[in-house]
């Protein structure tokens, strides 16, 4: 298995700006590379909260961040509960969150995961193997109508009906080929001839449903924003457009300091702005970066500060 090759990693340590004695938020630790270099940046008494649902992630990212053992926290849990876990270990307000919504080379290349269709294993896809409903149960389970919902929504799939009809036709489907291979054979032949393979889109919806991707997208960016201290950042690495266009829109609209309707004449609503861009467009990966680690090319960062305000509710 290669090297886990963190992505965006200069470019998140000088946005994020980790400082000796700060505290900061890993909400995604995976393998550990950019923990790493926030423990190293606020040496010798920075602290890091690294949180993350997968807990063969967490396991490896205790090994190879050892030597800061005594400096960083692990817990298996979602990143959208932090506000509430955070203080129990002592991060009332933090000087930095990072949220790396990829998944790592290594859950792609474990067969047993589920989560890519170029290995055979289970239909699973979860990120917490210990509870949820796995890949495998939706695709088994769900209408046609509600499994074209998901491709439609979550993948951008333009085929969703016809694939979806297809699964209900040909079910039960138990592992990552038969799914793989029922979608190339309903794929157009120009589809099949593609760079990018015809169920790219189909695993990648999949996915964000089991594990409820978006939603925890949703809550987690505002437990992060009241988490932070005034001055603070927060670092969002995102790699599919859904996911970006969210932390655009979320970060865009926090910057504003009125949320009136806009034909409303005069202001009424004493809105203030809660964070201001540090990147105006998000921050793409190089061509050595993408040369180095092909899996980068579709990463996006968008970093915001905080500001004295807070989120309306």
């Amino acid at each position: 298995m290669e090297e886990h090759v963190p992505v965006l990693y200069d470019e998140v340590l000088a946005l994020l700006e980790p400082r000796p004695g700060g505290q900061y938020v890993d909400g995604t630790v995976g393998a550990g590379g950019h923990s790493a270099g926030i423990l190293e940046a606020s040496a010798p008494d920075g602290r890091l909260l690294a949180f993350d649902r997968d807990e063969e992630a967490l396991s490896f990212a205790a090994d190879r961040l050892a030597e800061h053992s005594n400096r960083v926290t692990f817990v298996h849990d979602s990143y959208s509960r932090m506000g509430e876990l955070a203080p129990i270990h002592g991060f009332t307000k933090v000087d930095g969150i990072l949220l790396d919504l990829g998944l790592s080379s290594r859950q792609l290349e474990n067969p047993a995961r589920g989560f890519s269709f170029q290995r055979e294993g289970p239909l699973d896809m979860r990120f917490d193997t210990s509870a949820g409903k796995t890949a495998a149960d939706l695709v088994n389970s769900l209408s046609a109508n509600a499994l074209a919902d998901i491709f439609w929504r979550y993948g951008e799939e333009r085929l969703s009906r016809k694939y979806a009809r297809a699964i209900v036709s040909a079910r039960p489907i138990s592992t990552t080929f038969e799914l793989a291979k029922l979608i190339e054979h309903e794929a157009p032949g120009h589809s099949r001839r593609r760079r990018i393979h015809p169920a790219t889109q189909v695993f990648q919806a999949l996915r964000i449903a089991v594990n409820q991707e978006l939603a925890e997208l949703e809550v987690g960016l505002q437990e992060a924003i009241e988490l932070l201290q005034p001055g603070s950042r927060i670092a969002v690495i995102s790699f599919h457009s859904l996911e970006d266009r969210f932390v655009k829109n979320f970060f865009r609209d926090l910057t504003r300091d009125c949320v009136c309707p806009p034909r409303q004449p005069i202001c009424t609503c004493d809105a203030e702005a809660v964070v201001r861009l540090i990147t105006r467009k998000a921050v793409k990966p190089g061509e050595q970066e993408i040369e180095i680690n092909p899996r980068s090319r579709s990463a996006r960062l968008r970093v915001a500060e905080k500001l004295g305000a807070t989120i309306s509710v």
